[in-house]
């Protein structure tokens, strides 16, 4: 970055000229990788219309259950951010569907100091609360306690609590979450406007639901609604939906950073100067990357920390080309030094738009290279297949 810093502005001047060679450079290169951004709006559109009508179903038939209060949803991942690596027709729409305690239970987030990943994961017991007194001292007449009225009484009269439907022991279930919001689309589909215009798939997940939207005339939209909750007020969820790297018994919920990230791109967008180039940069390294070793997620954090590093006025089109070449030089600084800082850790520059917990800004950097410093064969190969792309 110290190179890059001290050469900035000997660049600057020779860019202002725009050299005719670089920008066709430019252009082939923005012709060949750029994802069609509006036909990526009016997937979001359709995609963030279909949810909202989806969970107006869901609140008219759950309003007085003990089914968790599903919220409104929020958009994550590339596909959201504006810049998604894959080809158009492999594009997964991913939403966050946060959930809230349904009355008469509350949520209580717990290490899990079972698992292997304690760090990153955590589980979320379900508590029975009194109901027998609103907050005005007003009995509640529709929804019987669950701790001070007898088991027949609550047979009788009233539909199992949570802990009897969703969980495991005292525990949320993602899977069980899953399969109950997979059963309620397959029967909420035919009163959505969308089911006029689209015919719906549900693709196999067992801790998210994945659905396929298709058109008459061929066109095609993947959605993937996962579950979360939300970790006290900030930008950090759990989310039910394990990685590829990770897939920890179904009462675990991993902690993410996707709402947070998307946050952290909204922000740049409302501050980068017209047709900044970030976003192409990561559409064009995420190409350029395919088929190594590197993982988007890897490539992600990078650009997000050079996007604090570098004034985002240095992100205009014309600056394409070094900017792409700031982005591989500095993971291929990380990958010597087995070292990439996870974004949301301890990190100075983070903008104050963005909520984290109290913990995040005090606690040492995760490394997202750990596993190459633990290992010298996977690093040499890493920086084998990075000099071979």
């Amino acid at each position: 970055i110290s190179e890059v810093d001290n050469s900035r502005d000997s660049e600057s001047e020779e860019s202002e000229e725009e050299n005719p060679a670089e920008m066709s450079m430019i252009w082939i290169f923005s012709r060949r990788f750029q994802l069609s951004v509006p036909k990526l709006a009016s997937g979001r559109w359709v995609v963030q219309e279909l949810l909202s009508d989806l969970l107006q179903v869901s609140h008219s038939l759950f309003s007085d259950s003990c089914f968790p209060v599903l919220e409104p949803v929020i958009g994550v991942g590339s596909a959201f951010e504006g810049w998604s690596p894959h080809k158009e027709e492999d594009v997964v729409y991913c939403m966050f569907v946060p959930l809230k305690p349904p009355h008469g239970h509350a949520f209580h987030l717990e290490p899990d100091t079972m698992g292997e990943m304690s760090q990153t994961s955590m589980r979320i017991r379900v508590e029975l609360v009194c109901t027998c007194r609103r907050t005005r001292g007003q009995p509640d007449k529709n929804m019987l306690c669950f701790l001070h009225h007898s088991s027949e009484e609550l047979k009788r009269n009233q539909v199992a609590s949570l802990l009897h439907t969703l969980c495991t022991g005292p525990y949320l279930d993602g899977e069980k979450i899953a399969l109950w919001f997979q059963t309620f689309v397959i029967s909420a589909w035919s009163v959505v406007p969308q089911s006029c215009h689209y015919s719906m798939k549900l693709l196999p997940s067992c801790r998210s639901c994945k659905m396929k939207l298709m058109k008459a005339s061929g066109g095609s939209l993947v959605v993937e609604m996962v579950f979360s909750v939300q970790q006290g007020d900030s930008d950090i969820f759990l989310s039910s939906q394990p990685t590829e790297a990770q897939f920890p018994p179904s009462t675990t919920w991993l902690q993410s950073y996707a709402v947070a990230e998307a946050k952290f791109f909204k922000h740049v967008a409302m501050q980068a100067p017209p047709h900044s180039c970030h976003l192409k940069c990561l559409r064009l390294c995420a190409r350029l990357l395919e088929g190594s070793g590197l993982s988007i997620y890897a490539l992600k954090t990078t650009v997000m920390h050079l996007l604090t590093l570098i004034p985002l006025s240095e992100w205009q089109h014309r600056y394409l080309l070094m900017r792409v070449d700031d982005i591989m030089h500095y993971l291929h600084c990380c990958l010597e030094e087995k070292r990439l800082k996870h974004f949301f850790f301890g990190n100075e520059d983070m903008p104050k738009e963005i909520s984290l917990p109290p913990a995040f800004q005090e606690a040492q950097p995760l490394n997202l290279f750990q596993h190459l410093a633990q290992d010298p064969a996977a690093q040499a190969e890493a920086l084998k297949e990075f000099d071979e792309l």
